[in-house]
């Protein structure tokens, strides 16, 4: 009988145990549910999903690919050139370099009719004082071209200052406003055309003896006339005309001020971006920007409006440097380059192809987006605006002050604002190493953030407007005025002597003091060559590279009159 009891007993415990032991249980399972709900998994870091990629060699690992809002910490300057204070523009002539007064001959006269848009203009206007000191003529106020792509009516002294033109060339050549009346009646001057890259010999074998003859000799398509390589003095005469003498007119000077005036006030650095990204330009390299059959026929009907274009391998110019980046890839060089969210962008460009949708990364990445016509109202532009030109002088000054300027194609806006800023200070010029961030573009989203923008630094390497990027003679003069370029290499020689003295752990690289072409490879340095052109001997669908320096565009003839202008800027 108590073995019974006792037996009851025991079950009656169990039995009040069970539901004690239940109820733990429960809890216990519900606690570590709401912890693995809420805990992250190993691989979680809130990134979009349309960001995260596995590397094709490791299905293990996860990539995650998000651009930073900031720019990061890096090892150069992000507004001004390393070095720079060690250079500076020097253009003064030589004891050998006669005033005009005694060099310029009685009854020469030398006028020339420009071409293309207002920078091609520039060059041939600065050119055209050269040949003019070459020939021992007196120059003629230059004719500007009014009857080209652009169709501006602007005449000299409507975008220069032609006073001030005459008397800062007066020492070197005699300039007049008008060719003088010949016995009372107009004078009719000879028509000539030089081949392109004409050098001092071909002007005095080709042009002197017509000057000697009819006294007056029109140049006509006056751009790209002048040999590239000329002895010294000519090419600091070529600096004092581009540098010193040619000034916009008061009321673009005034305007373009105001532009720089507002970028100013808005932030104290800011970058000004030549984007040249218009249906034209794109229709002319040929490329393909992911735009589906519709791109396709859009930009096939305008191309075909060229003859000499010829079908090509959109891959291929991808690969060859000869594509425009678009306006998210260059958004992305220069978060990649250290420049942050609230960077305050100023945009040259005319109408861009596929309008806010092309521009919407670009300015998700910098919302800070201006351009003159955001930041002026109609009212004050509108003396500007129907002339291409005036307008163009305008994006001209707003680019030129600029702390960094960015350029998206070697255009002769690029170059002759490259070549302005290395004369005045080193100023930062960015031009993307399109051929070499192509695979890199391509395969971004198989990479981190950190990979990618390692990867950008690492390519654009000697393509920053750093002191001696670029060999002396290399490219274009207007774009590498490498014998206006003087340097202090006493306060260099000190400079490089107390790097030294701190030791090798403190030694700074080589491209910190010195970076040249040649540490760019092989490859690179063939982009700066430069061959001299003849205006027939031109193969532009072969050689054509917007990116490049070799085969620049606008350096090139051909017979569609309209598409040299168009490339012309």
């Amino acid at each position: 009988m108590a073995l019974q009891r006792r037996r009851h007993q025991y079950h009656s415990r169990v039995r009040l145990l069970i539901p004690a032991i239940s109820s733990i249980s429960a809890s216990l399972l519900l606690i570590f549910l709401l912890f693995s709900f809420f805990a992250p998994s190993p691989h979680h870091h809130n990134y979009p999903l349309h960001l995260m990629n596995g590397r094709d060699d490791d299905v293990n690992r996860v990539t995650e690919f998000q651009v930073p809002n900031n720019g990061g910490v890096y090892d150069r300057e992000l507004w001004r050139s390393k070095n720079s204070k060690f250079y500076h523009g020097c253009s003064e002539p030589s004891h050998n370099f006669p005033s005009a007064g005694v060099v310029t001959r009685p009854n020469r006269y030398l006028i020339i009719v420009t071409s293309g848009g207002l920078n091609q203009q520039r060059t041939g206007i600065t050119d055209a004082v050269v040949a003019a000191r070459i020939l021992n003529a007196t120059l003629v106020i230059p004719t500007l071209d009014t009857k080209s792509y652009w169709k501006d009516s602007s005449n000299f002294s409507e975008i220069f200052n032609p006073n001030w033109f005459i008397s800062q060339l007066a020492k070197d050549v005699r300039i007049i406003k008008q060719l003088p009346l010949k016995s009372g009646q107009p004078w009719i001057p000879y028509r000539m055309r030089v081949p392109r890259k004409c050098s001092d010999k071909c002007y005095v074998t080709r042009v002197l003896p017509n000057l000697l003859k009819k006294h007056a000799v029109q140049l006509t398509k006056f751009d790209y006339r002048l040999a590239n390589k000329l002895e010294k003095d000519l090419q600091k005469l070529r600096c004092r005309t581009n540098y010193h003498a040619l000034k916009f007119t008061d009321q673009i000077l005034e305007m373009g001020q105001k532009l720089v005036q507002r970028m100013r006030a808005r932030s104290r650095h800011y970058i000004a971006l030549h984007l040249r990204f218009e249906p034209d330009m794109l229709a002319f390299s040929g490329c393909y920007y992911g735009g589906g059959e519709k791109e396709r026929i859009e930009l096939g009907k305008i191309r075909k409006r060229w003859k000499t274009l010829h079908n090509n391998n959109p891959d291929r110019g991808r690969r060859q440097g000869r594509c425009p980046l678009t306006p998210e890839e260059v958004g992305l060089m220069l978060r990649a380059l250290g420049y942050g969210r609230d960077v305050h962008i100023y945009v040259a460009s005319g109408e861009v192809y596929g309008g806010e949708e092309t521009l919407a990364p670009l300015k998700a990445l910098f919302p800070n987006f201006h351009s003159k016509d955001t930041i002026a109202p109609d009212s004050e532009l509108a003396p500007f605006a129907a002339f291409s030109s005036r307008m163009a002088a305008l994006d001209f000054i707003v680019c030129d002050e600029s702390d960094v300027f960015v350029t998206n194609n070697n255009g002769n806006m690029a170059k002759i604002l490259a070549g302005r800023r290395r004369y005045f200070g080193h100023k930062p010029t960015i031009r993307p190493n399109a051929k070499k961030l192509y695979k890199l573009f391509l395969s971004r989203n198989n990479m981190t953030w950190g990979e990618f923008a390692s990867g950008i630094r690492k390519r654009q390497r000697g393509f920053m407007g750093e002191p001696k990027e670029v060999r002396p003679g290399r490219g274009e003069f207007h774009e590498n005025p490498s014998t206006c370029i003087c340097e202090d290499s006493e306060a260099l020689a000190k400079l490089q002597t107390g790097m030294q003295t701190l030791g090798k752990e403190n030694d700074p690289k080589r491209e910190d003091v010195d970076i040249s072409v040649d540490a760019q490879g092989i490859d690179d340095e063939l982009e700066w060559s430069e061959p001299d052109f003849e205006e027939d001997a031109v193969n532009l669908q072969g050689n054509l590279s917007l990116n490049g320096t070799t085969s620049d565009y606008d350096s090139f003839s051909t017979d569609e009159p309209e598409l040299d202008e168009m490339l012309s800027d």
